[in-house]
């Protein structure tokens, strides 16, 4: 397998005596697959601290934006099937989005704008270059609009079409392909394929992902009798151990939603994002299941950031899921341009993602890696634990 027993005990050890002795975490799961064998896995914690329930490989977790490379890929399902071509206005398919503004002064209600230079495209809303925000920025008053309509927060009432007819109303934060910004891009992809499948995106993604690729337990809501398997939801607090925020009994996720948020709304365990990942070290292709093509792959694998840069020249804002120095993006995952000037362990070409409640993975093709990272903390910018767990993964390697 490549990677010395010694050196994953160590990474155990690590996340032991720094994450869960110290209170950061309550529990945490980590899978490490390589050379076409899962050779770690190791449950550490609680998933339910006051109930003294342990973390289990079969545990389920809510994994935010992790949902978005999941969403990503389905949409391109449908790129395969010539249903879209990636430089088609968005409006072509969402006819609300044909008179889009963008942002120059003023507020909600009364908001100056401008024409954009060109057109929202799809490859816009994959990259997250589509101009779109999230209401929980914090940062201006296009997002304060968001908020004040209901969109994009954690929790998000209505449906996948009410959320586009808000999105028209609102002017764009920069005109589309100008900048990067991290937004409700993907779940304006999931009404997408939606509109152009005809199907729920929930029916979509268990007919074209989750079946073939066997993720049994994936899903926009756990089911009654898969409950006691939830991971409670913790939330960091400066002084003391995390606050529970909602647990398996009648939290979050617990019931069908009427929003189905491709950007963030499904749950999923180890071994079924783990088989997502490895659909991809792959080339689309897991156990004889052809999910996309390898091409398709390449495509969604390079950076679409303007003229190759990287996500420090270009991004409005920070987010903890990557770094921004040497790494671009691509059709809905951030890439390794240069491990260097990342200044983290790792291999140009890596794919990588996380989502809000610290949860982590990437894919290291020259390496026929793939690492996932669950836990259930909210804010993801807590602790540094994504950098320190690459550093410990990559010294393990031996061969």
């Amino acid at each position: 397998m490549g990677l010395s027993p010694a050196r994953l005990a160590a990474l155990d050890e690590y996340l032991r005596t720094n994450y869960i002795e110290k209170q950061k975490y309550t529990g945490v799961l980590t899978g490490i697959y390589r050379q076409g064998e899962l050779v770690h896995c190791s449950p550490l914690g609680f998933r339910d601290v006051d109930n003294k329930r342990p973390v289990e490989r079969d545990t389920i977790f809510r994994i935010y934006s992790m949902s978005k490379p999941i969403t990503s890929i389905a949409l391109m399902t449908l790129y395969e099937k010539g249903l879209f071509q990636l430089d088609d206005p968005v409006s072509n398919y969402i006819p609300q989005f044909s008179d889009l503004m963008v942002f120059s002064s003023g507020s909600f209600g009364d908001f100056q704008t401008t024409r954009p230079d060109r057109e929202m495209t799809v490859r816009d809303l994959l990259s997250h270059q589509s101009g779109l925000t999230y209401g929980f920025v914090n940062r201006t008053n296009v997002d304060r609009a968001y908020r004040d309509a209901g969109i994009g927060g954690i929790k998000i009432g209505g449906t996948l079409e009410t959320m586009v007819n808000s999105l028209a109303q609102i002017p764009l934060e920069f005109s589309p392909g100008t900048r990067w910004n991290y937004s409700v891009s993907t779940d304006v992809c999931g009404y997408l394929i939606q509109v152009l499948s005809g199907k729920s995106l929930d029916v979509y993604l268990e007919e074209v992902i989750f079946q073939p690729l066997g993720m049994k337990d994936t899903a926009f809501y756990v089911e009654e009798n898969k409950k006691a398997r939830l991971a409670s939801l913790y939330g960091f607090e400066q002084s003391g151990p995390p606050k529970l925020i909602s647990d398996s009994d009648a939290g979050s996720y617990t019931e069908k939603p009427t929003f189905l948020s491709g950007g963030g709304g499904l749950t999923s365990t180890l071994d079924d994002y783990m088989a997502f990942c490895k659909m991809i070290l792959g080339n689309g292709t897991l156990e004889g299941e052809l999910i996309v093509s390898r091409k398709t792959i390449e495509l969604m694998g390079s950076n679409h950031l303007p003229n190759g840069t990287d996500l420090e020249q270009v991004a409005l804002g920070r987010w903890s899921e990557t770094q921004y120095r040497g790494v671009g993006f691509g059709l809905g995952f951030s890439i390794l341009l240069s491990p260097s000037d990342s200044q983290v362990s790792g291999s140009k070409g890596e794919l990588a993602w996380g989502g809000a409640a610290s949860t982590a993975f990437w894919i290291d093709k020259s390496e026929d890696l793939a690492v996932v990272f669950l836990t259930q903390l909210l804010p993801s910018s807590a602790y540094n634990v994504r950098r320190e767990l690459r550093t410990l993964v990559y010294s393990a390697i031996d061969d």
